[in-house]
């Protein structure tokens, strides 16, 4: 079999990352594509592409197509095109930013008009709600049962990540891929894709050190959801 033939067998998935400026979509894409993380913050203008491949259990190669849409692009000519034929959508909120939350009203709003104009051709997209900046629970705004209703309510799958960390960033597009392809993922399969988080040595105030105990036990509450 030749070279071509090989990459014609690839299932492809194109992933859209939806949300406000500064929520993390850029951040969270090139964790994501490149292993790495971007400490000065840049705006996405338009639109981003990266690619990455990934195999999925029964040796199912998926070419993963991650489109990072500029945050101020909800009002632009252009999001229709960039939204149109997505199999999975992701839109992203800064836990710590309440605002970011509200505003995905905003965002799957568009969504929806664009995925119902599609022709039948098309299945609706995958639909993920993404809080981002996890690592920053001592200052969450948006409180857990929140989110989880919001999901629910919107038939949205719910993840919590940290594109700072790399915490649960490739568990949660491996857990979405695998959701569009009907493929069934074991413990086994996402512990594989769990990323080790390597912790810092900080010096805490009495007060401070009270303040990350909260945070560690919510932090072990929050696995079981996923």
């Amino acid at each position: 079999m030749s070279d071509s033939e090989d990459e014609t067998t690839d299932q492809q998935l194109k992933i859209v990352i939806l949300g406000d400026g500064s929520s993390g979509k850029t951040s969270i894409t090139t964790r994501y594509a490149q292993e790495e993380f971007g400490k000065h913050y840049r705006q996405t203008v338009g639109v981003d592409f990266f690619l990455k491949r990934i195999v999925l259990p029964g040796n199912t190669n998926v070419a993963m197509q991650v489109w990072d849409i500029g945050g101020q692009s909800i009002a632009g000519g252009m999001l229709d095109k960039y939204i149109y034929g997505a199999d999975g959508i992701l839109l992203v909120y800064d836990v710590t930013n309440h605002s970011s939350f509200e505003n995905i009203d905003d965002w799957l709003s568009v969504v929806k008009k664009v995925t119902e104009t599609q022709g039948p051709e098309y299945r609706k997209p995958h639909l993920a709600l993404v809080g981002n900046k996890s690592d920053l629970e001592h200052m969450r705004t948006v409180k857990l049962e929140k989110h989880t209703s919001y999901a629910k309510q919107h038939g949205m799958s719910s993840h919590y990540l940290s594109a700072k960390t790399g915490d649960s960033v490739n568990t949660c597009f491996q857990k979405i891929a695998a959701d569009i392809l009907n493929i069934k993922l074991t413990r086994m399969d996402l512990e594989l894709q769990h990323k080790v988080v390597k912790a810092e040595i900080t010096n805490y105030s009495k007060k401070e050190a009270g303040a990350a105990v909260v945070h560690s036990q919510k932090s072990s509450s929050m696995c079981s959801i996923q």
